[in-house]
């Protein structure tokens, strides 16, 4: 259709909502399903956090709000990467967004120009490379491998730079693998992007608090000081305190770059929810003791998913250190037939197939970049993933 932007052409749709979608559509339905495809945690938003945001409702704070956040949202940020991450930002060197994908995007647009490069490990989190498509970025792959831990290596970070590289987009732990780099492994990075003055570094910390064992969690400007001139750091209260609704992003960085973002954000949707953003406040500045229990609650999740996962036939499920998400190989079935004859050629047939005999709503690797993989989100109760597992584990048997 000619009246539609040719940018639409460049972007395809995201396949963890559509899935969480198909889901919704086959239980209203009547169909029993268990989905596994939501990037969100099952725990309530703190109580603490609710609170605030209903004290500011009767205080009055229901007006527009400056374009970068409120001053004193932007505060707690800059005390938050200090606090955590060792890194000294101003306020003025903040900015808030309707959610990290927001901050994002804004990044991009703000620096993207025909024939600019933004190199993205795979598997990615499927917005990444349609963002930078919309703002006419070019996105170069970095396949990282399962037998390298879902992890890309300093010579494969080296080998994709060229000219036109304009960021390395960094998410770690990872959507949706949930490996997630040490030190050592991060200054490896590093050390490739300091010999490339040219290359900006975009790092995704959204799920920073949910590290497992003894992991321990850096960012790039933290392991490397002399990348803190060129890198926008973005994170989020969505994940580790379960506001997912709330769509608060936050990000800081050079001030140039901030006040860049800021300028655009002023044209598009100004200021972020009044009252999203006195919660996100007392979310960085109360308390803090429930990232732990939670963080607890997920590793005992993911122990039993990869176990019973790795007991189905034709599984092979590595143990992430991090996020809430588990990226299973299924390259033992391919080729294998269901009961009803259809011949498993592909991760999306698996993932289908999947959902149709058993209820179960998965992500095929594919629209992260990477397969024969599938993503499961274990951010659901014990009850429900040891059902799906037993599931799984009946269907993937099934096969011949």
């Amino acid at each position: 259709m000619a009246f539609l932007a040719a940018a639409l052409d460049r972007v395809k749709p995201s396949a963890t909502i559509a899935v969480s979608q198909k889901a919704r559509d086959l239980k209203a339905k009547g169909r029993d399903v268990i989905g596994l495809g939501a990037g969100e945690p099952d725990f309530d938003t703190p109580e603490n956090i609710k609170q605030a945001a209903i004290a500011a409702i009767n205080r009055g704070e229901t007006k527009y709000t400056p374009i970068s956040g409120i001053p004193q949202l932007r505060e707690a940020i800059a005390q938050k990467f200090k606090r955590e991450n060792g890194l000294d930002y101003t306020a003025a060197q903040t900015i808030v967004g309707t959610g990290g994908k927001q901050v994002l995007f804004n990044a991009f647009m703000a620096t993207l120009n025909p024939g600019d490069e933004v190199v993205i490990p795979a598997p990615y989190w499927v917005s990444y490379p349609e963002m930078v498509a919309i703002c006419n970025g070019t996105s170069v792959f970095i396949e990282a491998r399962i037998e390298d831990d879902f992890k890309v290596t300093a010579a494969a970070l080296e080998a994709a730079i060229t000219p036109r590289t304009k960021w390395f987009l960094f998410n770690s732990p990872s959507n949706p693998t949930g490996a997630a780099y040490t030190h050592e492994e991060l200054k490896a990075l590093t050390d490739v992007l300091v010999r490339h003055p040219h290359v900006w570094v975009l790092t995704d910390d959204m799920y920073e608090h949910l590290v497992y064992g003894d992991f321990t969690f850096t960012t790039p400007a933290q392991v490397e000081p002399a990348l803190y001139d060129r890198t926008l750091t973005v994170n989020g209260v969505s994940k580790a305190y379960a506001m997912t609704g709330w769509r608060i992003g936050y990000a800081a960085g050079p001030l140039n770059l901030i006040k860049a973002m800021d300028m655009i954000q002023g044209q598009q949707t100004s200021g972020a929810c009044s009252i999203a953003q006195w919660a996100a406040v007392e979310a960085l500045t109360g308390t803090q003791d429930f990232i732990p229990r939670n963080r607890e609650i997920f590793q005992g999740r993911r122990d039993l998913v990869v176990s019973m996962l790795n007991q189905a036939s034709g599984i092979k499920c590595p143990t992430p250190e991090g996020a809430f998400y588990v990226y299973p190989s299924c390259e033992g079935l391919i080729g294998k037939r269901t009961e009803a004859g259809k011949v498993i050629e592909t991760d999306e047939d698996f993932v289908t197939e999947l959902l149709e005999a058993e209820g179960v709503a998965v992500v095929h690797g594919s629209a992260f970049g990477l397969g024969p993989n599938f993503r499961i989100s274990y951010a659901t109760s014990d009850a429900l993933l040891e059902e799906a597992c037993t599931r799984i584990q009946r269907f993937c048997g099934s096969l011949r």
